[in-house]
């Protein structure tokens, strides 16, 4: 029984995680040969103040990018 835990920043809507959780588990029938309706995929939404990223929490990061034109 497949188990995926994918952990993404807020902000994905309802029908972009239903694509991941489709394309996930097509992914795992295709390459694996594993049964759909045995095949879990859990999505955890974390706030970018709670996610780290090259040493700055994800929303402090984001504010360097935004200054810096590049984000």
């Amino acid at each position: 029984m497949p188990y995926v835990n994918v952990q993404i920043t807020e902000g994905a809507t309802r029908g972009q995680k239903a694509q991941l959780v489709k394309e996930i588990t097509d992914s795992l029938v295709n390459v694996l040969g594993k049964k759909p309706e045995h095949t879990h995929v859990v999505i955890q939404e974390i706030a970018e103040e709670n996610w780290g990223f090259s040493g700055l929490l994800t929303d402090e990061w984001k504010k360097t990018q935004d200054r810096a034109g590049t984000a």
